[in-house]
């Protein structure tokens, strides 16, 4: 990272940044033209290489993306319920090839059959209605699951109206600000994108922090595929992430915040905007807010196709324009983030989380769960599922009860979950019952809750092209910045891939030290977690891949 750079970057401000504008030049052809990222560089005093670096890395900013009418989603949900190609075909007949690109899960993960087109995302039996759906000019189109609380209903309880679902805001606005702090890390609210960092103490590395300006970034680039959650509150419940931003700006003394939404939730843009837009009505947004001093304002971000961008220093290169690789740290983003300035980045599901625990007390929340995972959580439920959707549960809920009880269990035969997204665990159903809804226990037990994403690989999907399947996402995903990320993803992939068409037997020792290089060398998680899944089927699935092993 350049220090330099990010500084340029940051002088036309979040309103005018330069990723925007790319977004912004793309959307009439699917990428800027290389004059446009040339008269873009001159703007920002930044070489040419830069913006083309930057517009280049992206799936819709890209040269190749020129073109493209619809996308097909392949995310793992989807590629194993086996439905894509039917869509791909149907597609097909109303678009050339080169026409058809694809997305990285939708967040349709309850119904299959995802894609996108035109702005809008369509799942289930939709791709039976195409002739509808091109002539369509329906604003949003969003889809309708299961959504329920097995206990108290907190994420998931109803809006009410926003003079009575900011009180407590209002109220906190009247308190000292390090008392709010206090309640949050007293709750041990930890994050739930899947590090489970505690969110009180990051939250108090910024605020310790001396800076005029600093950020709270809201990281809702919800990648893995199999989670809806994050979707669900952006769509459902946009002010319970908005409060959360509210407060974390209170207590770091910080007045910006940005909501960063995946590409691949276009209806979730225009949800959150219209909440801002109701908080600006309201006075509470803005310059010295109910007089109390703070000031705070939002932006939205929109990404544009790129699953590292989940890593909070490659948000936060997304941001400045960079390409969104990661940074090495120390620094951490809490002292030195967003141009240089100190930034806190958290989860969708973990800045919502604050509603109940500025309202209720941070003990409140900490008596809910376990002792060391409190409070509620949010679980995606695939289409394999009787009962596919949303659920929230107590942190420390037998994992047997989600899947039983409120999954309703399977509807055909499956082997094993994939919980967490593609860097988390591959639980074997063996292992349901040995296992509860909180980090520990999965840690324990050699997996990663994660998002606490769930998707069923059914008996008739074979693992080897499972881990062929996570491979190939890891090297497509890689960022690049280091080399066992940059390689051993793609040799990996390389590996299984002539182990599964071509008949090649997999050195065992080459291929252990190929994912102890990933596990000890990468330089974040992406790399450093794609080992966990393939050394889980290794495990649980010996007997299954030994034909694929000399």
């Amino acid at each position: 990272m350049s220090d330099n750079l990010s500084e340029l970057l940051g002088r036309k401000k979040v309103d005018q940044s330069l990723f925007n504008k790319m977004g912004e030049l793309a959307k009439p052809t699917g990428a800027p033209s290389d004059e446009e990222l040339a008269k873009l560089a001159d703007a920002f005093l930044i070489g040419k290489a830069n913006t083309y670096g930057t517009a280049s890395f992206y799936d819709f900013l890209k040269p190749e993306n020129k073109g493209k009418k619809a996308y097909v989603c392949n995310g793992t949900a989807c590629v194993c319920a086996g439905t894509q190609n039917t869509v791909s075909n149907s597609l097909k007949e109303h678009f050339k090839e080169d026409e058809i690109g694809h997305m990285t899960c939708l967040g349709r993960c309850h119904e299959n059959n995802a894609f996108h087109y035109n702005g809008k995302n369509y799942s289930g039996d939709a791709f039976q209605n195409l002739d509808n759906i091109i002539n369509s000019q329906n604003e949003l189109n969003q889809d309708s699951y299961n959504v329920k609380a097995s206990g108290k209903a907190i994420l998931t309880q109803s809006f009410t109206t926003i003079a009575d679902f900011y009180k407590p805001f209002i109220d906190a606005l009247q308190k000292d600000s390090a008392t709010v702090l206090e309640e949050i890390k007293t709750s041990n609210v930890r994050g739930r994108g899947g590090a489970g960092f505690p969110m009180g103490l990051k939250l108090e590395f910024c605020r310790n922090v001396e800076n005029t300006t600093k950020f709270i970034i809201c990281n809702a680039d919800e990648g893995d595929p199999g989670a809806f959650s994050d979707r669900y509150l952006l769509e459902h419940r946009p002010h319970s992430v908005l409060f959360g931003m509210l407060i974390s700006g209170y207590v770091t003394h910080a007045n910006y915040g940005i909501v960063y939404i995946r590409a691949e939730y276009p209806e979730a843009v225009k949800i959150v905007q219209d909440a801002i837009d109701d908080l600006r009505n309201e006075g509470l947004i803005g310059d010295n807010i109910y007089d109390s001093g703070f000031s705070f304002d939002f932006k939205i971000i929109q990404a544009q196709g790129s699953y590292i961008c989940g890593e909070e220093t490659a948000l936060i290169n997304s941001i400045e324009g960079q390409r969104p690789e990661v940074r090495v740290r120390p620094p951490y983003p809490a002292q030195k983030g967003l141009f240089n300035k100190p930034t806190v980045v958290n989860n969708v599901e973990t800045l919502a989380a604050l509603h109940y625990i500025i309202s209720n007390g941070g003990n409140a929340w900490k008596q809910i769960g376990t002792e060391r995972s409190s409070g509620t959580k949010l679980v995606s439920l695939d289409s394999f599922f009787n009962k596919p959707g949303l659920y929230e549960v107590e942190m420390g809920t037998p994992l047997s009860v989600v899947i039983n009880e409120l999954g309703g269990g399977f509807k055909s035969e499956v082997k094993a979950l994939q919980i967490g997204g593609p860097l988390g665990g591959v639980v074997p159903v063996s292992k349901i019952n040995d296992l509860t809804i909180d980090f520990e226990s999965f840690s324990k037990e050699g997996f990663l809750l994660g998002h606490a994403s769930i998707i069923c690989i059914p008996v008739s999907f074979p693992m080897m092209k499972f881990i062929e399947h996570l491979f190939d996402f890891a090297a497509y995903e890689s960022c690049g910045k280091c080399f066992p990320c940059r390689l051993g993803t793609k040799r990996g992939h390389e590996l299984s891939t002539r182990a599964l068409h071509s008949g090649h037997k997999i050195d065992q020792k080459l291929f252990s030290d190929l994912l102890t290089t990933l596990e000890q060398g990468s330089l974040c998680a992406h790399g450093g977690g794609i080992p966990l899944p393939i050394r889980n089927a290794l495990h649980y699935f010996e007997d299954e891949l030994k034909m694929y092993f000399n």
